[in-house]
């Protein structure tokens, strides 16, 4: 279980029955301390999944924003084997906010595409905190067409606040960009996995969200905005972030209530950014399960029922009042 440096106001309590029973550890225990150290550990566990079990939108958001919370790059290390990153857009450079590659999934070759925000502040400063560039959607529509060429599976891991909205890249094509990659994710003849890890943000997240089958981690949210741009917006403020996380229905449960996402993947007690390993096997086990049902199907039956599947999507009913 980790124990990092960043805890969030929610997690407060759990903490201090953590540290409760780590001093309890520390010290010579008779037969007292011993009842007393089983009776906190069931204690910080059920604390933990009521905690975790009801939280509001904006815990949610927070939650998924933790910067202990793992990464692309971690899943890459505790999901896949025999990683090798690609870099560049063979046109203007290399966005370190967008990772690429070739890896192995046990016995599935597939290519790996995911955000990257970084895990030092140097990191997340050079990865614009996993905010991508022209050149990031660049890299990674060259590397799904290399996955067409060869046949491979294709999996994606959103975790970006949105786009970079700088004005270079808007020069360079940033909106133009986003949707060629959504045209030529709908059109790839491989399957295609899409999964929301942490922040699924706008445009920025849809780049590369076109796919056979969408999840997203509990804990994660996935909006066409965030609660804070939502708020300025609306309200003109910032401060009412809460009220518009709540407003914008973009937690797991909402998606998948919608139809947006096919597939909830359940987080450990406490989150993912406490058990990154217990998380990283969760991961492993939805996309293998899920690359089983796809890479059976042929290629054509693929792409028809991956462009219905988004044709779905906002088409609503409306029921005639009695006058």
């Amino acid at each position: 279980m980790s124990r990092g440096l960043h805890r969030l106001a929610l997690e407060k309590p759990i903490y201090e029955l953590e540290d409760r029973i780590a001093a309890l550890e520390a010290a010579p225990l008779g037969a007292q301390q011993q009842d007393e150290l089983k009776r906190l550990k069931r204690e910080v566990v059920e604390l933990t999944t009521r905690i975790f079990g009801s939280l509001d939108p904006w815990q949610t958001v927070e939650v998924a924003r933790h910067p202990d919370r793992p990464k692309s790059s971690d899943y890459l290390s505790l999901v896949f084997d025999e990683f090798v990153e690609l870099h560049g857009d063979r046109a203007f450079g290399d966005d370190p906010a967008m990772l690429t590659g070739f890896a192995k999934l046990d016995r599935h070759k597939v290519l790996v595409i995911g955000h990257q925000k970084g895990k030092t502040l140097a990191e997340r400063q050079a990865c614009h905190f996993g905010c991508a560039h022209p050149e990031g959607y660049r890299k990674a529509m060259g590397k799904m067409r290399l996955a067409a060429k060869y046949g491979l599976p294709v999996i994606c891991m959103i975790d970006t606040p949105g786009a970079y909205p700088g004005v270079g890249a808007e020069e360079r094509g940033q909106a133009q960009v986003i949707a060629e990659s959504m045209f030529l994710m709908a059109q790839l003849p491989v399957p295609v996995v899409c999964v929301v890890i942490g922040e699924g943000g706008s445009g920025g997240a849809l780049g590369i969200g076109v796919g056979d089958r969408v999840a997203i981690l509990e804990h994660a949210y996935y909006s066409v905005i965030s609660p804070e741009g939502c708020a300025g917006i609306l309200w003109k403020s910032a401060e009412h972030k809460a009220k518009a996380a709540h407003a914008l229905r973009m937690r797991s449960g909402d998606l998948k209530e919608f139809g947006i996402v096919d597939a909830v993947i359940e987080e450990p007690p406490g989150g993912a950014h406490r058990d990154p390993r217990q998380m990283a096997t969760k991961l492993k086990t939805f996309l293998l399960r899920t690359l089983r049902e796809l890479v059976v199907q042929p290629a054509d039956a693929l792409v028809a029922a991956r462009y219905e599947k988004f044709r779905r999507m906002g088409v609503f009913l409306e029921a005639e009042t009695a006058g």
